[in-house]
């Protein structure tokens, strides 16, 4: 089974307190997503592989470790999970960075695919699929699924918020996937809100409320 991390940082958990709150705007909203990113891809990347090199200090030669391979994507889910991705940069500044771009049917409420545009190479590459909000797990499952289909074998989920349903159907639907969630909130309601959530993280980041 993979790996299910719930953050408990307190600098993580401060953060979520500020994107909870109705009265955040959204520069502090936009900023603050982008700060718990950094915070998560920290931890995301803890087991990256290293390798040994030679390299000379200003005083002797000396062994060092640097990333082996170095191959990594950032895979966003449109538009919401834009909101990570600068954040995830600061840290793994090389990555590539893909985009899936997925809508709910409004009659069905299944995930229905509008972009994909992917790195040439992303079937060799470690990938972290970022969205702020697991929610249903049914877009994130859905993602998750086409980047298998193209030849994806090392694959994480990171967010910010989600709901025991969405982890529920993410571990049933990908057991081998990693998944990293800074806050596991309660349910969600009737229109598949995560409660208590904080609201429609799309709107709060791009100020489309």
């Amino acid at each position: 089974m993979a790996k299910l991390v719930i953050m408990d940082h307190p600098l993580i958990q401060h953060k979520i307190g500020i994107i909870r709150r109705k009265t955040t705007g959204t520069k502090a909203f936009r900023e603050a997503i982008a700060e718990i990113a950094t915070l998560i891809c920290y931890e995301a990347t803890r087991d990256l592989e290293l390798t040994e090199v030679e390299i000379e200090t200003p005083i002797a030669k000396t062994k060092a470790k640097e990333l082996k391979g170095k191959k990594l994507a950032i895979v966003p889910i449109l538009r919401a999970g834009l909101g990570m991705v600068d954040g995830m940069l600061t840290l793994i500044p090389a990555a590539k960075v893909g985009h899936i771009g997925l809508y709910r049917d409004p009659e069905t409420a299944l995930p229905v695919e509008y972009y994909c545009k992917l790195p040439a190479d992303v079937a060799e590459r470690e990938v972290f699929v970022v969205d702020p909000m697991l929610a249903t797990g049914g877009s994130a499952s859905a993602a998750i699924t086409m980047l298998k289909e193209k030849g994806c074998k090392k694959i994480h989920f990171l967010c910010i918020i989600a709901a025991p349903e969405g982890v529920k159907v993410m571990q049933e639907n990908h057991p081998d996937v990693d998944l990293f969630i800074g806050a596991l909130d309660d349910h969600l309601n009737e229109v598949k809100y995560i409660v208590p959530g904080l609201g429609d993280a799309g709107d709060r980041i791009f100020g489309t409320k």
